[in-house]
């Protein structure tokens, strides 16, 4: 099993919770409910802290390469 440093597992559970509430947006919309922006925001928020991450990755692993 792989083991996730503690910056990996608040990714995972990021990533997580950002796809229940992208669903769970479109599960009231189906329903005929008229959602909350708060949920959007949410999912908006998680959405743009996994965008940073990630390029923070790149940049990080990018730098590594080139001293």
């Amino acid at each position: 099993m792989t083991k996730f440093n503690t910056v990996e597992m608040i990714r995972i559970w990021a990533t997580l919770t950002g796809l229940f509430l992208v669903g769970l947006y479109f599960v009231v919309l189906w329903l005929g409910i008229a959602p909350s922006p708060m949920i959007a925001m949410l999912a908006t928020a998680i959405g743009g802290f996994e965008i940073f991450f990630f390029g923070q990755d790149q940049w990080l692993k990018r730098r590594g390469k080139h001293g």
